[in-house]
């Protein structure tokens, strides 16, 4: 029988199709695209339908208002006493819902452009990441900000930092946390190309459509093969990373860096292991 077609209808995401490439934008402006438990699944979810989606050609991926994503939702943490933005499942699930969203990311056939307009932190990094082309507004700005979370950068950002831009220059930068400007982040080949932010859109989308329009077997074997490099150190490093996050989420330097940040004030850590 025929596949039904998915009607992408979500709370905090935006999917609109012209033609045939998709645009998914995160869609919470007012938290900067913070991703709480219901985005969470749903970007599991849209990742997982537009794979059997023949409809679509190419993916794009942006973010609603001046942000991109600026990954998990830290007040919500803190409310909770903890970092797990998925506290109200079981704590297997937590692992599981992380890893989903990237294993669908990669198994998504069509080739998937990010249009990185704005700040990009945390798992919000490391969903522009997954994307197969990044364009960056010259307004972007981009960084694994787990560890100043108190967290170790175990949602994916170890997995695909390295690859991009090599050994050192990803633990210089997810062990410090620090944000980069989008001119940086092209010069050291993170993203693939800045452009003015009010050209973002049209250029990526015009990327999109030339990928959408191309010789789809050749595109989507090029990138499937190119994926399996991805995927080897997906599984080398991504489920000892999400339970080495998980364990420092219970840490008390977690619970700190949360409390510390809606109070506004530096926070004092313990260190100890």
């Amino acid at each position: 029988p025929e596949a039904k077609m998915p009607d992408y209808k979500y709370e905090t995401i935006l999917v609109d199709q012209d033609e045939s490439v998709l645009t998914i934008t995160l869609n919470r402006p007012e938290r900067l695209n913070a991703v709480d438990r219901v985005m969470h699944r749903e970007l599991e979810e849209v990742f997982g339908e537009v794979a059997f989606d023949s409809s679509v050609s190419a993916v794009m991926v942006t973010g609603a208002g001046r942000g991109f994503c600026s990954g998990g939702d830290v007040r919500a943490m803190d409310e909770r006493g903890s970092a797990n933005v998925l506290e109200e499942r079981p704590m297997g699930a937590v692992s599981q819902s992380g890893r989903r969203i990237l294993h669908n990311m990669l198994w998504v056939e069509q080739p998937i452009v990010c249009a990185l307009n704005g700040v990009a932190a945390g798992l919000g990094a490391t969903i522009a990441l997954f994307c197969d082309i990044i364009y960056a507004s010259d307004q972007a700005r981009i960084g694994d900000t787990h560890v100043k979370a108190g967290l170790v950068a175990g949602d994916g950002g170890a997995v695909i930092w390295p690859l991009l831009v090599g050994v050192a220059k990803a633990k210089e930068l997810l062990m410090t946390g620090d944000i980069i400007d989008a001119a940086e982040a092209e010069r050291i080949g993170l993203v693939n190309k800045v452009v003015p932010h009010d050209k973002l859109m049209e250029e990526a989308m015009d990327l999109a459509r030339r990928l959408a329009n191309g010789p789809a077997m050749a595109i989507r074997g090029t990138k499937h093969a190119i994926n399996k490099k991805v995927w080897a150190d997906l599984t080398l490093s991504l489920d000892m990373g999400l339970a080495l996050e998980e364990r420092s989420s219970r840490h008390p330097d977690h619970n700190e860096a949360a409390r510390s940040f809606v109070e506004k004030r530096t926070p004092e850590y313990k260190g100890t292991i």
